[in-house]
């Protein structure tokens, strides 16, 4: 059967840029609103191609652009990418315009760019793919649907080497408006509040995230990605046996997963869900999170892939990432489970190489 294994990540986040620092010394946010920390872009793009692309697009390009120099992306068959919102500050732009203009003399650069799909076109043009091009929209799972195609593609031979990324932005406007229906922290937000999560709301992440996929292993591969699972309205009970499933189709048991990865964000309604999970199936062992050093997003389950994959790849998991129960030692299996208002679950299943 074909084998899918993750063999690189670039990112461009709250966290330094371009690099895996934040494994050992992370930023700590240090307030509830955050863009992310951009790159010198010179190294990507000429000065008259910069100024024409807006911001997602640009991280989107410039993480793709890393993949190609740190890795082989001769024979690159696809890209498929999720997206919550796609570039919304263009969008933004776009609607201003429109009513600074009344509806006249529209800039189509702006429109061009607010439409969700721009982004894994361009990231496909820059790299002269011309394979499998694909974009998903779906809230809060759409990095995982995008996953779940390529997995799934993948599994049938239809592709051997694409690109999966997650892209989101924040904008003040945008922060403002999800605000208002409390989606965001005010007032303290240090780990210990958010650990407690005894109120509503997160902090805001920007997510530009690719990651290459393929069905050959090699020195450098992170992890294999074992199964991608996508789930809709289920209970704490359905979820605990859809789990069982999962782990004896790959010839596991839940005393074989050595940590589990989990979206708390120190939100009290969206971590409940967690915690109800985690009693359920009696879970004993390391639980570690990631949204109180990404933030959260419609994309931010990205992150999660991403942080489980470096704590396989080097056998650690750091205390800045423990989230509860002792740390782990010898990490063989991890399974990264994500929510979306506990409407779509996702159960993402990664073992060492």
């Amino acid at each position: 059967m074909t084998m899918t294994y993750l063999q690189a990540v670039s990112q461009i986040s709250l966290q330094e840029p371009l690099c895996e620092k934040w494994f050992e010394t992370p930023v700590v946010p240090a307030a509830a609103y955050n863009e992310s920390q951009d790159p010198d872009y010179k190294g990507f793009f000429a000065p008259m191609v910069a100024r024409r692309m807006g911001k997602l697009l640009k991280r989107a390009v410039a993480t793709a652009l890393d993949l190609q120099k740190r890795t082989d992306l001769e024979n690159l068959d696809g890209i498929i990418i999720g997206t919550g919102l796609g570039c919304i500050s263009n969008t933004e732009k776009f609607m201003n315009d429109m009513l600074d203009n009344g509806e006249e003399n529209m800039s189509p650069t702006y429109f061009m760019q607010s439409t969700h799909n721009t982004i894994a076109s361009q990231i496909a043009l820059f790299l002269k793919c011309h394979g499998y091009n694909s974009t998903y929209s779906q809230r809060g799972i759409s990095f995982e649907s995008a996953l779940f195609d390529a997995f799934l593609q993948m599994k049938l031979g239809e592709l051997h080497k694409v690109i999966v990324g997650g892209h989101d932005e924040m904008t003040p406007a945008y922060f403002e408006m999800l605000g208002k229906v409390g989606w965001w922290k005010t007032g303290d937000i240090s780990e210990n509040v958010l650990r407690q999560a005894n109120s509503e709301g997160s902090l805001s992440g920007s997510c530009s995230i690719n990651m290459l996929l393929s069905d050959s292993r090699d020195d450098q591969s992170l992890c294999e990605i074992k199964e991608v699972r996508l789930f809709t309205q289920r209970t704490t009970a359905e979820l605990k046996d859809e789990l069982s499933i999962l782990l004896k189709q790959n010839n596991l048991t839940l005393n074989d997963l050595d940590v589990i990865v989990c979206g708390f964000s120190g939100s009290r309604d969206n971590d409940a869900v967690y915690h109800h999970f985690l009693e359920e199936i009696e879970f004993k062992k390391a639980v570690a999170w990631y949204k109180h050093l990404f933030g959260e997003g419609f994309c931010s389950a990205a992150f999660g892939l991403y942080a489980a994959a470096n704590i396989l790849k080097k056998n650690m998991l750091p205390p800045h990432l423990l989230y509860q129960n002792p740390s782990a030692q010898d990490i063989r299996h991890i399974l990264v489970y994500n929510h979306f208002k506990n409407k779509e679950h996702s159960f993402i299943l990664l073992s060492k190489c």
